[in-house]
Formats: structure tokens, sequence, C-alpha cells
């Protein structure tokens, strides 16, 4: 058994004291993250949502704080007595959220994806001897764990990542639900992509270069580029890389007919007066479509192939991950491998078994053999099985 397969079924045990942690954000992602680190540990989740908080309050183990999160004040008086912050606010709240929390000398778990550069908070968060571990979740998140561990170990010469989260009925015209915020997903879908080929960094719109793969369980889905590489870019210097979306064959082609009518657009407009614009009326529109219903099921597929020189001989590592809503917790896939993948991370902070004074990008986790397997470990445990295949 070679030790990929042994890092799957074994892990360091952890042993953490009961510690303050406060969520930022209840949604769906952070209201998982809360209710898993609340079996050993002291955790406020903070929101805006005053229903959130209830329903979590009435049936978890945990306090809650309403909160305006965009108020920079409002966060500093949630974290106070925090001896760790965990950030699950949408995207464009993420960035600045995290300064806040780093300003306060508070350790962080983020899972926002916003879309700023996290390094510019490099420097405040060493100064702070803040360890800020960004982008945790499945993909950015898992996917780079599993990078980092044989970026160290094999001569690594292509990444290619393809994630997505899908409802399992398949409605028409849009065969989609968003497992987190539509605004999100359209950034998603307008940003370029960066991809790495031969060394060099190259842009290609986003929806570009569509392929077709075959997922075990699923059936066909259909993979396209997006933006997903973000810190890899830079800690990862690997000679082809490039991370592709899943949809369901169809998606693709009617969401790039509405970026490029205009749609997605973020430039304002004026129509009778008002000014507004095109992207944020998109995203209102869509909402009522893309929203999962109470008990509607839904999955996560991620495939990573990792390819490289291994004791002189061209290796291939391909991971793949396929895991579906958990309807007895109702707990969707998509919170689950985000939320357990943070709350892993959370631990490994807690305990000081992983410091890292500065922003820690998830890959820089997967160095070291016991947090890797930690991490591998601890989805395991909660039934988020990876399969991996060694050719």
């Amino acid at each position: 058994m070679h030790n990929v397969q042994k890092a799957l079924i074994h892990s360091r045990v952890i042993h953490t004291l009961m510690a303050n942690v406060v969520v930022l954000g209840a949604g769906m992602v952070g209201s998982a993250i809360a209710r898993d680190l609340s079996d050993s540990h002291q955790v406020t989740a903070v929101d805006c949502n005053a229903d959130t908080l209830r329903y979590l309050h009435e049936r978890y183990r945990l306090h809650t704080t309403r909160a305006n999160l965009s108020d920079a004040k409002e966060i500093r008086r949630a974290i106070r007595n925090a001896d760790l912050v965990i950030g699950a606010v949408p995207g464009f709240m993420g960035f600045q959220t995290c300064k806040t929390v780093i300003e306060a000398g508070k350790n962080l778990v983020d899972i926002s994806f916003f879309p700023e550069d996290a390094f510019l908070l490099h420097n405040l968060a060493r100064k702070n001897k803040v360890t800020a571990v960004t982008d945790c979740g499945v993909a950015p998140g898992l996917d780079n764990i599993l990078l980092g561990y044989h970026y160290h170990r094999i001569q690594v010469d292509e990444f290619v990542c393809m994630v997505g989260g899908l409802p399992v009925e398949r409605n028409l015209p849009f065969q989609y639900k968003a497992p987190f915020s539509p605004l999100d997903v359209l950034e998603e879908y307008t940003r370029p992509a960066r991809i790495i080929e031969n060394n060099n960094i190259i842009e290609k719109p986003a929806l570009s270069d569509p392929e077709l793969i075959h997922v075990e369980g699923i059936g066909t889905l259909e993979a396209f580029n997006t933006d997903g590489l973000r810190s890899l870019i830079k800690t990862m210097p690997v000679r082809n890389m490039r991370e592709k979306t899943l949809r369901y064959p169809g998606h693709r082609q009617l969401i790039e007919t509405l970026r490029d009518c205009g749609f997605f657009s973020a430039e304002k407009m004026k129509i009778n007066g008002a000014s507004l614009r095109p992207l944020d009326f998109t995203a209102r529109i869509l909402l009522p479509q893309w929203k999962l219903q109470p008990n509607e099921k839904e999955f996560t597929a991620m495939r990573v192939i990792i390819t490289g020189i291994e004791k002189k001989k061209k290796t291939t590592y391909t991971y793949d991950l396929l895991d579906f809503t958990d309807t007895e917790n109702q707990i969707t896939s998509m919170a689950r491998t985000t939320g357990f993948t943070c709350a892993a991370t959370a631990r490994l902070v807690l305990s000081g078994n992983y410091r890292h004074a500065g922003i820690s990008p998830p890959e820089y986790l997967g160095k070291n053999e016991n947090t890797f397997r930690f991490v591998l470990h601890y989805l395991s445990e909660r039934n988020v099985h990876i399969r991996v295949k060694k050719t």
C-alpha cells in the first residue's frame, strides 16, 4: 500500500482543549462548520439573519450573535474573545472581513473565496503573528492540499482539477442550482480563467475549452475553464495547470449566450431614470430559480489529476470525490465537502499542529505528512470519501 492510500486511512490524533471559535456567516456552509466544531469547542455563529440564528440556537449546542458583518466595528466586537475565527461570508465581503480579523490579531480559516489576492494581507498577518488559512474549502482547498502533498514528493509536471456542485434532478433550462451565492457563481462565469501552459500564465475566457467527462455514478458532465487556480499560480511552479468547472451538458452554452448578450455586465446602465448593473438584475432573477429547495438532493463531484516523475517513472495520481446531500442531517454535499475541510484545518490550527504566520493557502498544509493525513481522515470519518488511483 503506497503512502497516499495510507493517508486515506490513518491520521495523527489531535488533542485540543476547548476553545472559543467564532464563525462569521451562518449560511449553508458556515452553519455546517459551526455544527461540526461545536462537538468539542464553544462556537458562536454570527450573522445578520435572525431566523437562521434562531434555528441554529434551538437545535445545536452553540451560541449565536446577530451582527452586520459589513461593519468592521461589529466584527471586532463579535470576535473579541475568539481563539479562532472562521470566515464564511459571501466573496464580495471576504477580503475586508479577513483584513479586520487579522488586524485584531486572531487566527483565521477562511472559505469566502474573495476575488482579491490574499497575499496582499501577508505582511499584516506576519506582523500580527496570525495564521490565516485562506481558500480552505473543497476547490480551492482540498485540491490544493492534494497538489501540495505531491509537489514535495515527486516532480509534478501537470495538475488538473475538475469540480462542480449540481442538483441530482436536472430541470431545464439551467439544469443547475447554486450551492452558494449566485453572484459568486456568476463571477466564475465572467472572470477570465488563468491557466499555466509550459510555465507561462495564459488567460482564456471563462467557459472556454469545453470537454465531456464520465463521472461514475452520475454519467456525462461537461468541464470548462474557470479561474480556480488562485494561489497555486504563485506558490506551485508546475509546468501545466488548469482548473475546470463541471456542469450538466447544455448549461455552459446557455450561460455563454447570456454573458455575451450583456446580462452579466457590471457596468451601470440607466433604465427609466434608475441606475442598475445588469449583473445585479440577473442575479436577482436567477436567485429563485437557482435556490435549492428543502429536501432537494444535490451532489459534489471532483476529479484531481496530478502527473509527474516518481522514481524516474512517469506517474499519474487520479483522485475522485463524489458526495451527496446528507438528508438525515440536512447538510448539502457542498457544505459537507467545503465545511469539513475547513473544520479539519481549524482543528489543526487550534491544536497547534499547524502554524504558519502570514497568509497560508491550503497547499502549504499538504507539505506535512501528518496534516495531509489528518485532513483526509477527517473527511473520511464524516463519510466524505476520496478514491485514489495510481497509474
